[in-house]
């Protein structure tokens, strides 16, 4: 007889551990909830202002999540116009776009949209489909328009047309920060927490407007431990900001020589800035534990220590194997 040996239990493939686990509680609207007559009475105004704009009002309904009222419309192309505090337009990602509507023959996203300026409308996440529009020559383009304006400071995260980079996450929030410190220039910084998503991107955002080809991956680890959002209020914060972001533009050009130095020592990576960073970052092994609200150390005590050893950062030709190291843990960590 043979022995039966004991069956081994299967393990579970990796993308079962990747599940999303869905919510112990069902939200959001009842059905006789989400649907809205034209004749609803508090969004008259805006349906007012999509008829003077020459739009077409399709349908009004609540949004099924959170209840807010929105206006699904076709409104004239020439009426909306891209938020000016929103990240450049890529002429290349515009013409694919514009090319695979023409292929799909129809214009299926529509643009969010809130009230501009003028009795004209802001897409504050629609830039490239509306540009599309335009290299198409569409006389209309559909829209979800909510009367809230304040919706286009709240829109970042939302916005997945083409996926952000961190220089372009820094600069739509720095617009979007400059936008809001004219228009409520009493408002605290943190106010905006949710909207900023970041306090490094603040800072990044302010260098490379200065410095539109800085390297800001190679300190967004740093930048992460020491920035934070602050009780003062927007001007004055950005003040603060363009102090720093000065004074990481000095930094990075003390690093700027220390790479050249490296490089004519024979040493050739493309992790060799990223290398130097690392080795003047004075937070580099603090942990910053998730949710954590204070900083590793305060962002202008950070900055005069990561100078300090800038300037007595030495080029020693027997730093190849802990660059080998470091290339090796960068290259993993991608």
């Amino acid at each position: 007889m043979a022995s039966s040996s004991p069956k081994k239990k299967k393990s579970r493939p990796a993308s079962s551990r990747r599940r999303l686990k869905p919510a112990a509680d069902t939200r959001g609207l009842n059905r006789e909830d989400i649907a809205l007559l034209l004749t609803h009475e508090p969004l008259q105004p805006l349906l007012s202002r999509i008829a003077d704009a020459g739009g077409v009002v399709l349908g009004n309904y609540r949004d099924p999540f959170g209840g807010r009222e929105l206006v699904l419309a076709a409104l004239p192309f020439r009426s909306v116009q891209p938020t000016p505090f929103q990240r450049d337009l890529s002429p290349t990602h515009t013409k694919r776009l514009a090319a695979s509507i023409e292929q799909a023959g129809s214009f299926l996203d529509p643009l969010i949209v809130v009230p501009g300026a003028d009795g004209g409308f802001w897409t504050p996440n629609g830039r490239h489909r509306l540009a599309a529009a335009k290299v198409l020559g569409l006389k209309y383009i559909t829209a979800l328009i909510c009367a809230d304006a304040d919706l286009a400071y709240r829109i970042l995260a939302l916005n997945t047309e083409k996926a952000h980079n961190l220089k372009d996450r820094s600069l739509e929030v720095i617009r979007m920060a400059r936008d809001l410190a004219r228009r409520q220039p009493t408002a605290k910084e943190a106010s905006f927490a949710s909207q900023f998503e970041s306090a490094e991107l603040l800072t990044l955002g302010i260098v490379y407007q200065k410095a539109p080809r800085f390297a800001g991956g190679a300190y967004s680890a740093f930048l992460k431990k020491v920035d934070r959002f602050t009780a003062r209020t927007l001007p004055a914060s950005l003040r603060d900001r363009e102090g720093y972001a000065a004074r990481l533009l000095a930094i990075d050009g003390l690093v700027v020589k220390l790479v050249a130095a490296m490089q004519k020592q024979g040493f050739k990576s493309p992790y060799l800035r990223n290398y130097v960073v690392a080795r003047i970052n004075p937070v580099r092994f603090a942990r910053i534990k998730p949710g954590d609200a204070g900083p590793a150390l305060p962002i202008g005590q950070a900055l005069t220590r990561m100078m300090a050893s800038a300037r007595a950062f030495k080029v020693d030709s027997k730093m190849g194997s802990d660059l080998s190291w470091f290339a090796l843990g960068s290259a993993s960590s991608e």
